[in-house]
């Protein structure tokens, strides 16, 4: 559900905690942040199939399920499903992807630039010599792996 009303700009506040206790040590950390001025957020319930299949598109325009890549600062994707896997697949303004295995009951994270938002965040290529050419958010895909997952996704923009 995406909401955009006349409501003030509210923070985003993100914590992310780690506990672990070994021989008796606490190695646990935790780290927040915060993303100011954010006036539209959606989050919904997405079942992802077998069949690869577009979630999110960006573009210089907002329209039915697509968004302008610098003003998001906030992506979360949280596979809901207790046995399978999806695969997540990012690609840019340049046709570089990046792909990311997202295991049952695990969540992926992609945070904006503090002042671009997804604009200029993304570059990949395969071999050794990485000459870093990043490019605005263009799309994401997923694909489950055996069986469909539900999958939930959050986003949180200016």
């Amino acid at each position: 559900m995406s909401r955009k009303s006349s409501f003030a700009a509210s923070t985003l506040t993100v914590t992310l905690k780690e506990s672990l206790t070994l021989d008796g040590r606490d190695y646990g950390g935790s780290q927040s942040y915060s993303f100011s001025s954010i006036g539209n957020v959606t989050r919904r319930i997405e079942t992802v199939t077998t069949t690869e299949a577009t979630i999110l598109t960006f573009s210089s325009a907002m329209a039915a399920g697509q968004y302008i890549p610098a003003n998001i600062k906030y992506l979360r994707f949280s596979n809901l499903d207790d046995t399978n896997h999806i695969v997540l697949t990012f690609a840019n303004e340049n046709d570089d992807e990046m792909a990311v295995k997202l295991d049952a009951g695990q969540s992926f994270i992609m945070n904006g630039d503090n002042s671009g938002g997804m604009a200029d965040v993304l570059d990949a290529i395969d071999g050794t010599g990485l000459s870093l050419s990043l490019g605005d958010l263009k799309s994401v895909t997923a694909d489950a792996d055996t069986a469909s997952c539900d999958m939930e996704i959050f986003i949180a923009s200016v």
